[in-house]
């Protein structure tokens, strides 16, 4: 059935409630596991505001620096989760990248042949103003996404 299980994480407790099903559904597969991790890019709005300030390339440096130390943290919290069940686990951190676009690349690049993402459940006008990654990587992937709430 599946034999490369790519897990989603963003750090979030509910992203928690993803990781803790792939590994289960992947113990139980003897599946391996890649976690992936995207942060996004530096938020250029947040650089120009009304009294003129500009982000400069060391505001953008430490922000990158950030992310990947934030994310590494995270990678490496799961792949000790992973090894402590007997699961080969891999992380990938895809920086600079909109989340639902790289985790469907890195999931057809990996040869994954399963997707598992945690996903608010938001509907309505919630959904409509914060978007969906969870729902982008459903319209676009083309495997399997098992979604986790």
């Amino acid at each position: 059935m599946y034999t490369h299980i790519l897990i989603a994480t963003d750090g979030s407790e509910l992203a928690q409630k993803g990781i803790d099903h792939g590994l289960s559904l992947a113990k139980a597969l003897s599946a391996k596991v890649t976690f992936v991790m995207v942060t996004e890019p530096f938020p250029v709005a947040a650089g120009a505001t009304a009294s003129g300030w500009v982000a400069g390339p060391n505001d953008i440096s430490r922000y990158e620096e950030g992310q990947k130390e934030f994310a590494g943290g995270i990678l490496e919290k799961a792949r000790a989760a992973a090894e402590k069940m007997g699961i080969k686990a891999d992380v990938q951190h895809l920086a600079d990248r909109w989340p639902a676009d790289a985790i469907i690349e890195i999931a057809e690049e990996k040869d994954a042949n399963l997707i598992v993402m945690a996903s608010h459940g938001r509907r309505g006008l919630g959904r409509l103003l914060l978007g969906s990654q969870t729902v982008e990587v459903l319209t676009h992937s083309k495997v399997p996404v098992l979604v986790v709430r």
